[in-house]
C-alpha cells in the first residue's frame, strides 16, 4: 500500500469520527447525548460538552495535519494507466482545420 493510500485511509476515518462527535452534539444542550439518559454520568465523564468540544477540535487538527502531510507525500508521478492515456491523445493525428462553407451565389 503506498504512503497516499495510507493517508486516505486515515482521513476517512478520522472524517467519520469528526460527524460523528459533531452529530452527538448540540448547541443548545440537547442533542444526541441529553437523549441517551445520563450520558454524563457514563464513564466518570461529568462535562460532557468538554469532552464533545475538545474532541471535536483535536479531529479538526489531526484532518488538516493529514490533508497537509497527505499532500507533501504526493510526488505527482503518473501511473502506467495515466502516462498512456496521456501517449495516446499526444500521439493522435491532428485534425484538419475547418474552412467555413461560402455561400452560393443568389439565383437569379
Amino acid at each position: 500500500m503506498s504512503t497516499f493510500s495510507i493517508f486516505l485511509v486515515l482521513i476517512t476515518i478520522v472524517c467519520f469520527l469528526l460527524i460523528v462527535v459533531i452529530m452527538v452534539q448540540n448547541p443548545k444542550g440537547g442533542g444526541l447525548s441529553s437523549t441517551l439518559g445520563g450520558s454524563t454520568q457514563m464513564g466518570g465523564v461529568q462535562k460532557t460538552t468538554d469532552f464533545l468540544d475538545k474532541s471535536t477540535w483535536t479531529l479538526a487538527t489531526i484532518l488538516i495535519a493529514l490533508i497537509l502531510l497527505s499532500s507533501l507525500s504526493f510526488t505527482g508521478t503518473l501511473s502506467d494507466t495515466d502516462s498512456k492515456i496521456i501517449e495516446n491523445t499526444q500521439t493522435a493525428a491532428p485534425v484538419a482545420p475547418v474552412t467555413p462553407v461560402q455561400d452560393a451565389p443568389a439565383a437569379e
